[in-house]
């Protein structure tokens, strides 16, 4: 038998009747779980600091000021003053009670999945049933709503805090990440990190549509820079140092030695003279840059240094 009869053997098997069923399993998402989930955060950290504020609005603000006849009243009473501009501060102070809140609640459940099934690096199959691809999807939505809580916020710099706070990921000080769809787990970001506007760290890919979850941590070093629209796939290692301009993508388990710029799909590492055409500068220019950066490495050493020895 020839090696294409043999093919036309197998794939057309006439033994097999059309009508046979397809073995499929199907995976329980329990959405019972996820409605439950996002209750209790969404509603505990809305619902305590709406009583604090409301207490304060029922018992001092309306009796000290609402109900006051006379507005010069008010400023000639301590006690009505107070009541006036506390205002602003239990108003700031509600909002931050409320962060804090989504900060706890979520990381209590994060601990609670984590301990069912840990996260760890590999492939996870979507054709079966399992603890680790069902808590992997309840993990992703959970974190979703602190994520957009922070980002989304008056002080988006305070979302460094909550995924290191969560456990989801690891920010180092002094990095900034702009909103993005993702990069909000499986990550270690190093310090002084931009992270670009709509740049994915997409730590956890699906191939295909309905294919299996890749799931790999992602490593930045310190003084990464993602200009804006970069995607970096699941397992990839940036070191210190490393510039990549924008609209540029890391395929998966790809590490770059950093000391460069880096541009294109997939990323490749970009010489002084493409820098000097792309930014339109002279070399000149780039050697005033690079002492530049020294002495701000420098700098930032000597700093680090004096906080270590006050500590």
């Amino acid at each position: 038998m020839t090696l294409e009869e043999n093919n036309n053997n197998i794939l057309f098997d006439t033994n097999v009747p059309d009508d046979s069923p397809i073995n499929q399993e199907h995976i329980n998402l329990q959405y019972h779980w996820y409605l439950s989930i996002f209750i209790i955060i969404y509603y505990i950290s809305y619902v305590i600091p709406g009583i604090v504020f409301m207490y304060y609005i029922i018992l001092f603000f309306i009796p000290n000021f609402l109900r006051i006849d006379s507005l010069i009243t008010v400023f000639t009473n301590m006690e009505y003053l107070l009541s006036f501009f506390m205002l602003p501060i239990v108003l700031v102070f509600s909002y931050f009670l409320h962060l804090l809140l989504v900060g706890l609640i979520t990381r209590l459940f994060w601990r609670i999945t984590e301990k069912i099934s840990p996260s760890k690096d590999g492939i996870i199959p979507r054709n079966i049933a399992s603890k680790t691809a069902n808590l992997y999807h309840i993990r992703s939505f959970m974190i979703k709503y602190g994520k957009n809580a922070f980002m989304k916020g008056i002080l988006p710099w305070l979302s460094n805090w909550f995924f290191n706070f969560v456990g989801a990921s690891v920010i180092g000080k002094g990095s900034t990440l702009e909103e993005s769809v993702v990069n909000d787990r499986n990550s270690i970001v190093g310090k002084n990190c931009y992270i670009g506007c709509n740049s994915a760290l997409s730590s956890h890919f699906v191939e295909g549509i309905f294919g299996n979850i890749v799931y790999f941590k992602i490593r930045l070093g310190d003084n990464v820079t993602l200009g804006g629209f970069n995607n970096i796939a699941p397992g990839c290692e940036i070191s210190d140092n490393s510039y990549i301009l924008p609209m540029a993508a890391c395929t998966k388990h790809n590490k770059l030695k950093g000391n460069n710029f880096y541009f294109g799909m997939p990323l490749r590492r970009i010489f002084k003279k493409k820098i000097m055409d792309y930014l339109q500068v002279t070399e000149e220019d780039l050697n005033r840059a690079e002492e530049l950066r020294i002495k701000q490495d420098k700098l930032k050493s000597e700093i680090f240094s004096e906080e270590k020895l006050e500590e």
